[in-house]
């Protein structure tokens, strides 16, 4: 593999901020940090860009979209995941995992049969792929049908994280009746009568699922493969959850249950659309006050890739994080949460995902991504500057 010699970039560290230096990249790999005059195939002067790893999303389902852009209007497989990949190099994200719901039939793409085929179509399109493309399943606790086939996805090495989510109403993310009606009517187009179906069913399906959770947590946990559980809504939840072995805490619904999780060493992932928009969709926490509260491990992008490096610069002009500390909540914490030791930082021998970012009026804007020291996209943008403090010069937002 060529080499190649970025110069000229504000490259952000784990601790602190280099202004004017430069990174190597050899054979895929960070092989040296402000070397001096090293010699390579390709020089790129980013001229002031600011040099990041890439970023590591944890939790996206913006590939269901891509499947299914229009309720029960499907898309070929192939082309969905070729489409994802590509907006997920241009987001500068060098990890996603795709999040792929399993929930027998519940609607469109979020079946069974079809989850597992775009499980599938990931990980045969790996070899094309622009960047690490990963899968995280979710596992609706009211589902019984999708057990075994989680355990064959498992076993053929398809799954990269497995989550357990409960989307019956009366807790969690739907804390009454009426809030999952309102949901399933407006992002299902359902009506009223099929939702009212569709939550007493969910309901009727709860027997059981305590065995199946145990089960398969046990099953993933056997193969390495992490495991999170998801909108945790009370301290003794994440209890539970944390004696099952759970790893990390997707979407904790209030500070109490963040901090509880933080508390007994679950890393917790929030959204980074929660952050740009100052709430959550489903009047749970908001996530700045979660990470002001230092209960927020990670970022995810949720549903919108893009999202991901906007939130994180967002949250330096938000909070009293600096630069190397917002940028770590999408590259170094999500890396450590799944045990991914060989990115999320930008240190010798790192794997080589770069992301340069310019800034455009007050819109932190990818310009170049390279995944294991393969450019994989690039434009241009005209770049701001960063203040002696890491910090760059734009007003800083009130919240």
């Amino acid at each position: 593999m060529h080499s190649t010699y970025l110069t000229h970039a504000t490259v952000v560290l784990p601790d602190r901020v280099l202004h004017d230096s430069a990174v190597l990249i050899d054979d895929g790999r960070i092989a040296a940090i402000e070397p001096n005059g090293a010699e390579a195939d390709h020089v790129i002067d980013l001229q002031g860009l600011t040099l990041l790893p890439g970023l590591i999303d944890l939790h996206c389902d913006a590939i269901e979209k891509e499947a299914e852009p229009r309720s029960r209007v499907l898309f070929p497989l192939d082309f969905a995941v070729a489409q994802v990949d590509r907006r997920n190099a241009a987001a500068g994200i060098t990890t996603p995992y795709h999040a792929l719901s399993f929930a027998n039939n519940e609607w469109g793409v979020r079946n069974n049969k079809t989850a597992a085929e775009v499980v599938r179509t990931v990980r045969a399109f790996r070899q094309h792929s622009l960047v690490d493309n990963r899968v995280h399943c979710r596992y609706e606790v009211t589902d019984a049908t999708s057990v075994d086939v989680l355990r064959e996805l498992m076993d053929e090495g398809a799954v990269d994280l497995l989550s357990v989510m409960d989307h019956s109403p009366g807790q969690g993310q739907f804390k009454t009746l009426e809030s999952y009606l309102q949901y399933m009517m407006g992002n299902h187009a359902m009506s009223r009568e099929q939702a009212e179906e569709a939550a007493q069913a969910k309901n009727r399906a709860k027997d059981g699922a305590v065995s199946r959770v145990e089960m398969l947590l046990s099953h993933a946990q056997s193969l390495g493969i992490p495991t999170a559980s998801h909108d945790d809504d009370s301290i003794q939840r994440i209890a539970t959850m944390r004696r099952l072995g759970v790893a990390m805490s997707e979407f904790p619904i209030t500070l109490d249950t963040a901090r509880a999780a933080v508390s007994c060493g679950l890393p917790t992932i929030l959204g980074a659309p929660n952050v740009l928009r100052g709430q959550s969709q489903s009047g749970s926490m908001r996530a700045i006050d979660a990470i002001r509260a230092g209960v927020a491990s990670c970022l995810c992008s949720d549903y919108q890739p893009s999202t991901l490096i906007a939130a994180a610069f967002a949250v330096v002009a938000q909070t009293d994080l600096n630069l190397s500390q917002a940028i770590a909540l999408v590259t170094a914490n999500p890396a450590d949460a799944c045990g991914l030791s060989d990115r999320g930082r930008i240190a010798v021998g790192q794997r080589a995902d770069l992301v340069a970012v310019a800034q455009v009026g007050a819109l932190p804007l990818i310009s170049h991504t390279w995944s294991a020291g393969r450019l994989v996209f690039s434009t241009h943008y005209q770049p701001s500057r960063l203040d002696a403090g890491g910090v760059l010069e734009r007003q800083r937002v009130a919240a």
